[in-house]
């Protein structure tokens, strides 16, 4: 096999894993890790039939829409990726400049608390779930443009009381932690 096919299928393989573990990382990103161009990804994807970042978030989202039973779709702040009922639950949020301070573009505090809020109800497996306490944490700045994961675990459930466990990301650095208290108010499935 000669040398560059026998790279090729390395890097291949490497792509593969990189979005197995990660599907929100761009071909910037993906072309950075590999130490490759930006087209050389997009060709690499086409080759093995991995579709661009925003058609493999919007068909995540689509597949778990359907679960959602506190919210409403429109209600999430940001595309659910994810949703284990009672136990994890995933969402993408991608900031614009319309969300920033014009003078810095520094994203608004409330869009990142919102995502993480909203999921945070939305892991819950109950038909009215509500946030009854929050302690939060701004760890870094976002900026207009940045891609937010957050990720929401279900820590423990003493009665009603839901404890929530939230962490949002950008390019894999930490940005916001929270902690809320989700109170179930409706029938549990």
């Amino acid at each position: 096999m000669a040398r560059g096919n026998k790279n090729k299928k390395l890097r291949h393989q490497s792509l593969l894993k990189l979005i197995e573990e990660n599907p929100f990382l761009t071909d910037e990103k993906l072309a950075e890790k590999l130490g490759v161009s930006i087209q050389t990804i997009r060709l690499d994807r086409l080759e093995l039939g991995i579709s661009e970042l925003r058609e493999r978030t919007k068909s995540m989202a689509q597949e778990v829409y359907s679960e959602l039973r506190s919210l409403n779709k429109q209600e999430l702040v940001g595309d659910l990726l994810s949703l284990d009922l009672g136990k994890r639950a995933i969402s993408l949020l991608q900031t614009t400049e319309a969300m920033a301070f014009q003078n810095n573009n520094i994203v608004r505090g409330h869009y990142i608390f919102g995502q993480a809020n909203s999921l945070a109800v939305a892991v819950i497996d109950a038909t009215v779930a509500l946030t009854k306490e929050a302690n939060i944490k701004y760890l870094k700045p976002v900026y207009g443009g940045e891609r937010l994961v957050a990720v929401a675990d279900v820590i423990k459930q003493d009665g009603n009381n839901f404890y929530v466990e939230v962490n949002t990301s950008s390019d894999d650095k930490q940005v916001f932690h929270g902690k809320f208290v989700i109170i179930q108010k409706g029938e549990v499935k």
